[in-house]
């Protein structure tokens, strides 16, 4: 498992723990489907998606370090039932890098820019984790594209006001050891590369709360309780974003969409499906109080 880490520059806190998930039901090959599979050049890069299903459209972003197949759980679920669109993004799996810092916003336009290439004007968007920030950005920056948006483990900005203290001595021989790698001329995997991913996890993002402002979809933030994000920063996204509801998963860690799949999708296809509601408490109180 660490050499992967390693060699994944110790994805946006994503341990792989694919041996502990369920097995989807279909043996198929997310992210290496040839049947399923196309590049679009976008922004000076191919960028790889795969696409499944028919209807109304959805896209899946993965988080950092993974490639589209750690979301093939969301694709089995809402292929079923509508179109499903899912990227590796820039840098990861096999779409090209094309660049010495990669950058969230850099990252969206590439969403937004696959959007364009297959003329889809309007999708419901699930992101998770790096997904999940790089959504956001989506409905701050093309709100016209999003119709809803569920968005699991985001965070704002990288410091310890949005997540837990623990992680950073974590990351921190990790970084260290990329570093190494670089110095020593080790060609054993792109270190490089690694160390990319590792900047784009300890120093970014940087968006301004007051921009969630500006997001017109309406959002199901989500988050598992003993995420890696704290639920204060959690709670703080949810408080203002103008149209969302707030989900904190019991029992969950950040890995909810891989280690309960069942219970993330019914959360999320609920979402989608059902108009967007916002009572509130102070109102069917009032009601009470002052029957007509």
């Amino acid at each position: 498992m660490m050499n992967r880490l390693f060699a994944t520059a110790f994805v946006f806190f994503a341990f792989t723990i694919t041996a502990c998930a369920p097995k989807p039901t279909a043996p198929v090959p997310y992210g290496d489907n040839a049947a399923a599979a196309a590049y679009a050049e976008v922004n000076g890069i191919r960028l790889y998606y795969e696409s499944y299903g028919s209807g109304e459209p959805v896209l899946v972003i993965h988080g950092n370090g993974e490639t589209l197949a750690s979301m093939r759980f969301q694709i089995v679920h809402f292929a079923a039932r509508q179109r499903v669109i899912a990227a590796d993004s820039r840098g990861h799996g096999k779409s090209g890098l094309g660049t010495d810092q990669l950058t969230y916003v850099q990252m969206m336009e590439d969403y937004n820019a696959l959007l364009e290439k297959l003329r889809l004007e309007h999708v419901n968007v699930i992101g998770w984790s790096d997904g999940g920030i790089l959504g956001l950005l989506l409905a701050i920056h093309h709100p016209d594209k999003v119709g809803k948006l569920a968005v699991m483990g985001a965070n704002l900005r990288p410091d310890e006001t949005a997540v837990n203290s623990w992680t950073a001595p974590l990351l921190a021989p990790v970084s260290a050891m990329i570093d190494e790698k670089i110095q020593s001329g080790d060609t054993s995997t792109d270190w490089r590369h690694s160390r990319q991913l590792m900047d784009l996890l300890m120093h970014q993002p940087d968006i301004p709360v007051e921009d969630l402002g500006r997001i017109q979809a309406p959002v199901l933030v989500l988050a598992g309780d003993r995420d890696i994000i704290r639920n204060e920063h959690t709670l703080e996204i949810f408080d203002h974003i103008p149209q969302a509801h707030l989900a904190i998963l019991p029992g969950q860690t950040h890995w909810a969409p891989m280690t309960d799949p069942d219970g993330f999708n019914a959360l999320v296809a609920k979402f989608f499906d059902t108009p967007y509601t916002r009572p509130e408490s102070r109102e069917l109180l009032q009601r009470a109080l002052n029957p007509e």
